[in-house]
């Protein structure tokens, strides 16, 4: 006795599109080094705003969740390349390289605005150790958020800042070019 024919539609599925190459030859492409430059600065981003001891949670809350959500998400996309198994799951890679790299750029847009926002409501306060006394010293406020940081705090928040903006950069070339992949 013979088996019945199979459904053609039932057993096959579309063939994952993806047009990076799979494995260590991703880390040659400017797409891979970009990933990899994504997930190094948005370190130091986490680790510059967690050492700042996040003196405005309001607004570096923010920060730290993107920088954080976006770390991992990039790890795991980088590493769904490097093993080869965006080869097995069949998706169009291609849409969700550019769907994510969007999300990103526009989450990590808002931080690097909240960051710079935090670091430029100092407003030229600065807090002055004189012996044993501590000393605020407040100039007039420039708007209607205002914050004091110590000097170690400010210089922190200026280089979290500075980080943000690039990769906020790398989030936008990548978008850039998973577009231009995606269209051909």
């Amino acid at each position: 006795m013979s088996e019945p024919a199979a459904n053609p539609a039932a057993t096959s599925f579309p063939a994952p599109t993806i047009s990076l190459p799979l494995g260590l030859e991703v880390l040659r492409t400017y797409s891979g080094v970009l990933v990899c430059l994504e997930i190094i600065l948005g370190g130091l981003v986490w680790i510059l705003v967690a050492s700042s001891n996040v003196p405005v949670p309001l607004l570096q809350g923010w920060v730290m969740f993107v920088s954080i959500t976006a770390f991992f998400l990039s790890s795991a996309y980088l590493t769904l390349l490097i093993t080869g198994l965006a080869d097995r799951i069949n998706t169009d890679w291609n849409f969700l390289d550019v769907f994510y790299h969007f999300l990103a750029l526009l989450f990590y847009f808002a931080a690097f605005v909240l960051e710079a926002a935090t670091t430029a409501a100092n407003g030229g306060a600065h807090i002055q150790l004189n012996g044993t006394e501590t000393v605020l010293c407040i100039t007039l406020p420039r708007g209607n958020v205002f914050t004091v940081l110590t000097d170690h705090q400010y210089s922190i928040n200026v280089a979290a800042t500075i980080f943000a903006f690039m990769v906020t950069l790398c989030y936008g070339c990548s978008l850039v070019m998973g577009f231009k992949r995606w269209r051909m």
